[in-house]
């Protein structure tokens, strides 16, 4: 992602938050994994929920080819995309420096269609690697109509930025302190319950590997 600039974005509530580096757009677009692609058509905005995955410097998206918002974007509409995790609840003393600890990236571009046979089915397989990894192996590979079906649009970026909040309330050194109200984060973490089998699923057939090697290391994770 070496165009990322901030040339279009460098006005910010609070300056110091933000990074237009390759390494921290990256960084954000791993932790997460669904992505808000925002455009608009015949007057109307739009705002769509999507699952993402970042293959080098590609963002892919996917969807049903007779997708009214795939073909727009595949016209090369332009489009924001935004990611956004939330880490903590930031509890001042004042309502004024209450806030979260977040990690977000906003990235303007157009998207374009994968044509290739080939690098659809490789952008699939990206996809499922951002379910679960592993999980490509073990299910069955899309059929010729169904890859036919899906439509695969890859983000040029031409513009991005990261904001980013951690830390502790900003009002310790402030005449708040000495307020009798508790001041800190509570944060946010995310684990995965255990695995609840299909009701079609016969008793026999065990855990497949991709989530026996899933979840046993989010349990070392979120013991």
């Amino acid at each position: 992602m070496t165009r990322a600039r901030s040339t279009r974005i460098r006005v910010r509530r609070i300056p110091k938050n933000a990074r237009y580096d390759a390494d921290s757009i990256n960084r954000v677009l791993d932790r997460g994994r669904i992505a808000h692609v925002s455009f608009a058509t015949d007057g109307q905005p739009y705002c769509i929920p999507t699952l993402y995955a970042r293959v080098g410097d590609r963002v892919l998206i996917h969807g049903s080819s007779a997708s009214r918002m795939i073909r727009h974007l595949a016209s090369g509409a332009p489009a924001c995309v935004t990611v956004t995790i939330l880490d903590g609840w930031v509890l001042a003393r004042s309502a004024f420096e209450t806030s979260v600890n977040y990690d977000s990236a906003v990235l303007f571009g157009r998207f374009r269609p994968v044509t290739s046979p080939e690098e659809k089915l490789s952008g699939l397989a990206a996809f499922m690697e951002v379910v679960l990894p592993g999980r490509w192996a073990e299910v069955r590979q899309p059929s010729r109509q169904e890859l036919k079906g899906t439509a695969i649009l890859e983000f040029e970026i031409d513009e991005a930025s990261v904001k980013t909040r951690s830390g502790p309330p900003d009002d310790d050194d402030s005449s708040d302190a000495e307020r009798d109200t508790w001041a800190g984060v509570i944060p946010i973490t995310r684990s995965y319950g255990a695995p609840e089998p299909s009701p079609g699923l016969r008793a026999s057939v065990p855990l497949d590997r991709s989530i026996g090697r899933f979840v046993d290391r989010d349990r070392i994770c979120h013991p």
